[in-house]
């Protein structure tokens, strides 16, 4: 069983879903990302997603695409956030490490080299953003090559017959956007969003998270009814500047231990 395999096996033993939390890698600054990501982790997340600062981030919203500028700014490159990743696998190795990356900053490192540097590393997959299916294959033999996953990414626009292609190949996890439109913290979910979760589930042979946003303990646990993991990202990388990153975590480990049965 994979990192990614058994951390799922280990929530459900534990009766809760797993808890992912995103973050752009260099924000403030590397030294701060590293110490928040620290707390993240001692408060309860599972896995974390390791976001590339990309300079047309077209699905963030404006938390995340204003943290992406900054760190930009301050000299983040993609070479920076691997050096990153292999300092916090080492501290960590239970935790889940996803690379989230739009494909122009992993072109320009180049696929087969990065998909052998992160296996070097032992981060354990990619979700690229702006990957669309007909183009999959593309990425998906490097991390075939490398014992990465490549994580599906599916919206609630998406046709039924097209998520089903995308399922089939899925690996690790399955992402579901729970929102029509970019990332950002939402008072509430959506009114269809039990139903859709429950229909990719159903296509699904992977666990399926669901995303963009999810900023509270209530959000979250009205998404972890049907889910088997929820992602937080805008509302972290706020609290890592404006507020208490590992106090918002803790509240949402809590709020996914037991979760309700509908929304």
């Amino acid at each position: 069983m994979d990192r990614i395999a058994e951390i799922f096996h280990r929530c459900r033993r534990g009766n809760r879903r797993a808890l992912v939390i995103f973050t752009v890698a260099g924000f403030p600054s590397f030294p701060a990302c590293e110490e928040a990501l620290e707390k993240a982790v001692s408060a309860g997340a599972d896995i974390i997603e390791l976001g590339v600062p990309f300079s047309d981030p077209m699905a963030d919203g404006p938390v995340i695409a204003d943290a992406g500028r900054r760190a930009i700014e301050a000299g983040c490159t993609l070479p920076g956030v691997l050096e990153l990743a292999e300092r916090f696998r080492k501290r960590h190795p239970e935790t889940g490490i996803i690379l989230f990356s739009y494909m122009n900053v992993m072109f320009h490192y180049g696929l087969e080299a990065l998909c052998a540097e992160l296996q070097r590393i032992g981060v354990d997959g990619i979700l690229a953003v702006d990957l669309p299916l007909e183009e999959r294959e593309e990425l998906a033999a490097p991390c075939r090559a490398h014992g990465l996953h490549l994580i599906a990414l599916l919206a609630p626009t998406t046709p039924p017959e097209r998520a089903a292609r995308i399922l089939e190949s899925a690996s690790g996890f399955a992402y579901f956007v729970c929102v029509r439109g970019v990332t950002g913290v939402r008072e509430g979910v959506e009114s269809l969003l039990p139903e859709e979760l429950r229909r990719i589930r159903s296509l699904s042979p992977v666990p399926v998270v669901a995303g963009f946003g999810i900023g509270s303990g209530r959000t979250a646990s009205a998404v972890a009814a049907e889910a088997d993991g929820v992602v937080v990202g805008s509302a972290f990388v706020g609290a890592q500047e404006s507020g208490d990153p590992e106090a918002l975590v803790s509240e949402l480990a809590r709020s996914i231990r037991a979760p309700k049965t509908e929304c």
